[in-house]
């Protein structure tokens, strides 16, 4: 029975640590306040080697010990035994374990190396996987055929990493046979001296096959230790890529003097704002000016590149300025805890996430705190102009969004889920934005670019009457909904060229007029 109750124990400890590891693992990811980290290919390749070292190593490391307990017993045992027949037989299997010992823990200090090595090429081979296999990506590969290209690609990286191992298997079963020969010559050396000393009469019969077995028995028990205690090292070389993880120290320095953030009364001021994502990489903002007074609407225009979407990522604080700073009603946003922050924020992105979750969760998941409030969620689908269309899915704002659940044979069934069309996708991203009824600040980047001139109109009617007497910030390409805005700041190559009403800007005849009469001039001809 105890073989049962060994393995039960076994899978019960790895359930257990690989529970703990994900709660701490994603905890501390949770933490993270701004983008910086999500953005390093080193930190991801990082991440997905501690996903893996916190399900197994841990478990790993205490079974080796147990196994190292185990081991030790056996080897004392038969140790004990064949040095009643040969004291100097029993040091000659000792000594030469050694070079084993040195051999294994060499070769998991290796394998630990190589795991880090192949990771970007594993990061890179399921980026190709999961674009051949991704539903969102198939129209695009099939129209420009270019599946093979991406299999090509995928089983370049695939055979890089491979080849890596391979070359690390070659080396461990040269050394491991070499020093396994080394053994059996010393076991067989044993032998003959034993049926020697049996000729001699020194030696009985059973001493013989005491001696067989001890040998053996020694040998193995000793292997069996140097083994196991190589796997805890591994074990605990890999689980570094964990520790590594959890002990992360925090991306952003708490405020030195928290402010408590007070409801927006005078405005957010950017001075003199700089930024670039890295030292070597080219700058981004050049000394950005700009005022949002509160309950006042602002545009924000610009071609594409000249900044905008990195300015609305620092008034989330995803990344803090280079130089300059910016201002909730006199306070550095630095010195108001990020949580406070952005409990005051309501935001819609321009590149807007799908989740895989009802339509009413998919819009509530934007105030969690107020994910079961069905008139808020409703409010927010009417604003955003997708409550019709919910309301005519199979099961309402219980109808999932998705269809990665099921399989074929579900396909028919409309309780499996739907599928929206990128412009559904965007009003109910616009939803999920307008969830946060009484926040402060309303940044809306690009919330109509993947509507028809029809809904854009309504939309942007119901966001017009939202915003009145709110503070916002609205980023777009369509110039003919950004008429209505308070004032307008047009950005151009990372700097605030102009300022003004629609109506001042077009008399002044600067980078916005020129904009705007180049769109107007698609619709009237020239």
């Amino acid at each position: 029975m105890l073989p049962y109750g060994k393995a039960y124990l076994r899978e019960e400890l790895d359930r257990k640590v690989s529970f703990e590891a994900y709660d701490e693992i994603y905890t501390t990811v949770n933490r993270f306040v701004t983008l910086a980290r999500f953005e390093d290919p080193r930190f991801l390749d990082r991440l997905r080697l501690a996903q893996e070292a916190g399900m197994s190593a841990p478990s790993e490391a205490v079974t080796a010990a147990v196994g190292l307990i185990a081991s030790s017993m056996t080897a004392i045992g038969f140790i004990i035994s064949l040095s009643i027949l040969s004291p100097v037989l029993v040091s000659a299997i000792i000594l030469s374990m050694l070079p084993t010992a040195l051999v294994e823990f060499s070769l998991s200090s290796q394998r630990a190396g190589i795991l880090h090595e192949i990771a970007p090429l594993r990061r890179r081979e399921f980026f190709y996987r999961d674009a051949i296999s991704n539903g969102r990506t198939a129209k695009e590969i099939r129209l420009y055929g270019t599946g093979d290209f991406l299999r090509q690609r995928m089983l370049e990286d695939r055979q890089s990493s491979d080849s890596l191992q391979r070359r690390f298997a070659r080396r461990r079963a040269r050394f491991g046979g070499t020093l396994s020969l080394a053994g059996a010559i010393l076991a067989g050396a044993a032998l003959v001296w034993a049926v020697h000393g049996a000729r001699s009469g020194t030696l009985t019969v059973g001493d013989v096959s005491m001696l067989i077995a001890a040998v053996a028995g020694v040998q193995h028990a000793v292997s069996e230790l140097v083994e196991t205690a190589a796997t805890a090292h591994h074990s605990l070389l890999v689980f570094d890529h964990y520790m590594s993880v959890v002990d992360s120290a925090p991306d952003v320095a708490p405020p030195v003097a928290s402010r408590p953030i007070t409801a927006l009364s005078h405005g957010i001021e950017i001075r003199d704002v700089w930024f670039r994502y890295s030292d070597e990489g080219p700058w981004v903002l050049r000394g950005v000016n700009l005022f949002i007074p509160h309950g006042r609407t602002v545009g924000l225009v610009g071609k594409n590149g000249a900044g905008k979407t990195t300015l609305v990522k620092l008034l989330c604080r995803f990344h803090d300025p280079t130089r300059g700073a910016i201002y909730w009603d006199g306070t550095d946003i630095r010195n108001i805890a990020p949580a406070e922050l952005r409990r005051r924020i309501g935001a819609v992105f321009q590149d807007f996430t799908y989740y895989d979750l009802s339509a009413a969760e998919n819009i509530g998941i934007g105030d969690v705190d107020r994910i079961a409030d069905v008139p808020r969620i409703r409010r927010a689908a009417t604003r955003a102009g997708v409550h019709d269309v919910i309301s005519g899915l199979p099961y309402g704002y219980e109808t999932l969004l998705t269809r990665v659940f099921f399989d074929q044979a579900d396909k028919e069934d409309p309780r499996t889920g739907v599928q929206l069309s990128g412009g559904q996708w965007q009003r109910i991203a616009l939803a999920r934005g307008l969830m946060r009824e009484e926040r402060d600040f309303l940044i809306l980047d690009e919330p109509t670019s993947g509507l028809d001139p029809e809904a854009e109109s309504r939309v942007v009617s119901e966001l017009t009457e939202h915003r009145a007497g709110r503070t916002s910030l609205l980023i777009t390409h369509r110039l003919g909904s950004i008429r209505t805005s308070d004032s307008i700041a047009v950005l151009t190559a990372g700097q605030i060229s102009e300022i003004g009403t629609h109506e001042e800007l077009i008399a002044s005849r600067g980078d916005y007029a020129d904009l705007f009469f180049m769109q107007a001039e698609g619709y009237i001809g020239s």
